[in-house]
């Protein structure tokens, strides 16, 4: 942890909290010109910070710890039937890796996503300078895994690539086709697999809440690594 002890880190005056009503959050922010390099990320990651954009960032709320880091350690998860099932399901799409760069079919798909998905939320109405600044102006360790159906992109899983496992920063997807096909149920077993391929070991599904449905999602795919008390313990 050598790495992170002349770090500087900023914390933000409390706001409303985007997952629990009625609370309010604070955020810790790495110094954002501190040059992020992968050996960094990493030892960040593992103490449960996350990325967005070029910001490095946890939670850092007085009197609540809900938001928990999760991973998964690829090798002990085991699919379940309906994972199985899902994965027959989609066998028909093929994924590609790009790097982390604008062109408008991405843009357009995340545009549908956001308009259609999270219109009670804070990133609604889609941008472009919010597009760009969310997911294009990222790290070079930063791609796009791009799911194509009859050559139509379907999904974009935005992933960092990290010397021990990948981490999921987001995903987005035609929610149409998502209807019968569970799209971002795939990208996420798609990623455990591909994490596989690589000979890593985890894959981080950014911050689990217990009382939040819109992360209940997380747990289906145990056991579950959670960062409780500065330690990786299993939820199973």
């Amino acid at each position: 942890m050598s790495a992170l002890k002349d770090l500087k880190f900023y914390a933000t005056q409390p706001h409303n909290c985007s997952y629990l009503e009625d609370k309010q959050a604070i955020t810790l922010f790495m110094d954002p010109d501190k040059d992020l390099n992968p050996a960094l990320y990493r030892h960040l990651a593992d103490i449960g910070f996350r990325r967005s954009g070029r910001h490095i960032y946890r939670p850092h709320c007085q009197g609540c710890n809900a938001c928990i880091p999760a991973r998964v350690v690829v090798n002990l998860f085991e699919p379940k039937r309906k994972h199985r099932k899902l994965f027959k399901k989609n066998q028909d799409i093929v994924v590609t890796r790009s790097e982390a760069e604008y062109d408008d079919e991405t843009y357009q798909l995340y545009k549908k996503y956001i308009s259609t998905q999270h219109r009670d939320g804070d990133m609604y109405p889609p941008s472009m300078e919010q597009f760009k600044s969310f997911l294009v102006g990222s790290p070079e360790f930063c791609c796009y895994y791009k799911f194509w159906l009859d050559d139509k992109l379907v999904a974009v899983a935005v992933t960092d690539e990290l010397a021990n496992g990948l981490s999921a920063i987001y995903t987005f997807y035609d929610p149409e086709i998502s209807q019968t096909r569970s799209l971002g149920s795939y990208c996420i077993l798609w990623q455990i697999e591909e994490t596989k391929k690589l000979g890593l070991k985890y894959l981080h599904l950014g911050y689990w809440i217990k009382d939040c449905k819109k992360m209940s999602y997380k747990i289906q795919y145990r056991p579950l690594e959670v960062y409780v008390n500065n330690h990786w313990v299993t939820l199973k």
